[in-house]
């Protein structure tokens, strides 16, 4: 895996593991705050709590918002609920749409951003390795003590576990194994799990503290203590990092036991034996190495011994309680598939009027086909990417070659970075599109129409023939702002009278495509007219030659180059004509830009670096509130 591919697996991955931890945080905090309002309820609702507020960590939410997401409401289109943006803000606040990299980064952090998400990488592995390494070697110890045991098929000790075992409600025998090790007595095992009796503590065991000892590790069998403890260390091999899933662990153990304890004692055990029956085993004893190898010395003895010799019994849950178990839970599982359904139902752009997608606003005639795939033809064979055409004429609209994405992108005004979700062949699969329009005044005047409109008729084109539902989404967004770099512009004016042909921006090199513009005001007249001429190469603009062309107008193109919003804020008011060159950041090289006044120093440049050096502007990143489109539904359009 290359540094940029590893760098865009985790640009999309670590944004939704964020997320998922913060989740998983959230629902422990409130997992613990039901502890305490039970804290006078039986220790088993306590570790169940726990024990799903550990699984939740295995569990993304976002599964749910999946499946909440089939559930949308596809009637009439209404503006997203505040509730619902709240909620959506305050689980995720990690969420980024997935940008190009030119606009998550400058060019010198650019290099440490590659090489961060791979030592983040290598130090998770590493401490999972050192974690699940640990065990290992606890789990040899065990493995060899239980290897070395012998199967006991008779005895008082024999007796006493099948006693138990009809007290405890247990169909199937569990099997005794007599151990010369100094392990406790303790369950191993998961599917079948067996007993590990050490020789020798019978002796220091009377008949009563034998049977208090059984009846505690056969209610381990019971509650499937075992499994529990094996998904939580799984929880901590791969969340290590995390202090929170450390402690929930340390809580496991002590509800663990103490359930176990207010069992052994609902079911007739004196106090004060089973208390000493403890006490003889960690006086004879090693403790369990392993949570998932249940004991009976587990926890803090000293609580222990104080809450099984106290007198106070545990309650069990009242109405009340249960009522509110019952709404955590409902939330908990609402709540995911509620925003899933919110977030999937279209929402009306609150930018957009209703006459945006009218079905008056609408073509006279269009034909949509797929295009020739460029990339089988000899002399666009090895491109990554190919010249976009479109072009909004007096008849309508045009396009050679275009995908779906760039359509969407014309029809609502937006930049590559504001269009989330579809799929994959919505950036891949490429269409020729004739879209005609009726309209004899602007024939007669030889300008186009209101571009406005024809961005209409998109939409609408679009919901037919391509059956594209959206809605919009505020969202943090990378932007740009375009200003005056220190020492000022260096752009060359422009008169109204220039109309000389635009130059290529680097003769010999490549291929490039001419677009002009004419800018018609509200009564329809010319404004002015403008001109550039794109360079490209390998299937990438490295170039562009500009005549008339104002900051605001070089902003707006500045924002396709880069996939993010550029903000003109520059202050000039002018037009302008020049000649800027700058090199691909995939193919940026050693080209020195130490000196701005060598010759064809920035034909060597990043686009962000060529701005500065030769036209003394400047693009400073912004973070902001965007509006976003969410794609809920698009098919390839059937042809004519």
């Amino acid at each position: 895996m290359t540094p940029q591919t590893f760098f865009e697996a985790w640009s999309a991955i670590a944004p939704a593991l964020g997320d998922h931890l913060w989740q998983s945080t959230l629902f422990a905090a409130a997992a613990g705050l039901l502890t305490l309002a039970l804290r006078k309820n039986h220790a088993g609702t306590r570790y169940l709590l726990w024990l799903i507020a550990s699984v939740k960590f295995l569990i993304p939410f976002s599964w749910l918002v999946a499946l909440g997401s089939r559930f949308s409401w596809r009637g009439t289109a209404w503006p997203v609920p505040v509730t619902y943006s709240v909620v959506e803000q305050i689980s995720q606040p990690f969420t980024q749409p997935a940008t190009p990299a030119i606009a998550r980064m400058t060019i010198a952090s650019a290099a440490m951003a590659h090489v961060l998400p791979a030592v983040v990488f290598a130090i998770w592995l590493c401490g999972s390795l050192a974690v699940l390494l640990t065990w290992l070697l606890r789990w040899g110890k065990v493995s060899t003590a239980i290897r070395s045991s012998v199967p006991l098929r008779d005895g008082r000790e024999v007796e006493a576990l099948r006693r138990q075992e009809r007290i405890a409600g247990i169909r199937r025998s569990v099997e005794l194994l007599l151990s010369r090790a100094t392990l406790e007595p303790g369950i191993f095992g998961v599917s079948r799990p067996v007993l590990v009796w050490p020789e020798g503590i019978s002796a220091h065991l009377d008949a009563p503290h034998l049977e208090a000892i059984l009846a505690h590790e056969l209610w381990h069998v019971r509650r499937r203590d075992n499994l529990a403890a094996a998904l939580h260390m799984m929880v901590e091999a791969i969340f290590w990092f995390h202090p929170l899933v450390w402690w929930m662990g340390a809580r496991l153990v002590d509800e663990r036991e103490r359930a176990c304890d207010e069992q052994v004692l609902e079911f007739g055990s004196e106090r004060h034996i089973y208390a000493e029956s403890i006490l003889k085993v960690c006086e004879f004893c090693v403790g369990s190495p392993l949570p998932c190898v249940a004991g009976v010395t587990g926890a803090d003895l000293k609580k222990r011994m104080v809450h099984i010799m106290s007198e106070h019994v545990a309650r069990k849950l009242d109405l009340r309680r249960k009522l509110l178990l019952t709404v955590a839970a409902a939330l908990a599982i609402a709540v995911p598939i509620v925003t899933g359904a919110a977030s999937a139902t279209p929402a009306r752009p609150q930018s957009q009027p209703d006459s945006a997608v009218a079905p008056s606003a609408a073509f006279d005639k269009a034909s949509i086909t797929p295009s020739v795939d460029l990339a089988q033809m000899p002399a666009y064979a090895g491109q990554k990417t190919h010249i976009v055409r479109m072009m909004f004429g007096q008849d309508g609209f045009f396009a050679n070659g275009v995908t779906l994405r760039s359509v969407i992108e014309e029809a609502y005004g937006v930049q590559d970075n504001q269009i989330v979700g579809g799929p994959a062949w919505l950036n891949s699969a490429t269409f020729d599109i004739q879209a005609n329009i009726d309209n004899s005044d602007s024939a007669k005047s030889g300008f186009p129409p209101d571009r406005r409109k024809i961005q209409k008729m998109l939409r609408t084109l679009l919901a037919e023939r391509a059956k594209l539902t959206l809605h919009t989404e505020s969202r943090e967004l990378p932007s740009y702002e375009l200003v005056v770099a220190e020492g000022g512009p260096t752009l060359q004016a422009s008169s109204p009278d220039d109309a000389r042909a635009l130059p290529d921006p680097a003769p010999g090199t490549g291929k490039s495509f001419f677009l002009r513009t004419v800018q018609v005001g509200s009564d329809g007249q010319p404004l002015r007219m403008l001109g550039m001429r794109m360079q490209m190469d390998q299937g990438q603009v490295v170039g562009m030659a500009a005549q008339g062309v104002s900051t605001a107008d070089f902003a707006s193109q500045l924002s396709r180059q880069i996939g993010a919003a550029v903000v003109d804020k520059t202050g000039l008011t002018g037009t302008y004509n020049f000649n800027l060159q700058w090199k691909h950041s995939d193919d940026e090289t050693a080209g020195s830009t130490d000196n701005p006044s060598a010759e064809n120093s920035g034909s060597s440049s990043s686009l962000l670096t060529a701005i500065q050096e030769q036209l003394g502007l400047k693009l400073e990143p912004h973070q902001g509130p965007t509006q976003v489109l969410v794609i809920d539904h698009i098919e390839k359009p059937a042809e004519n």
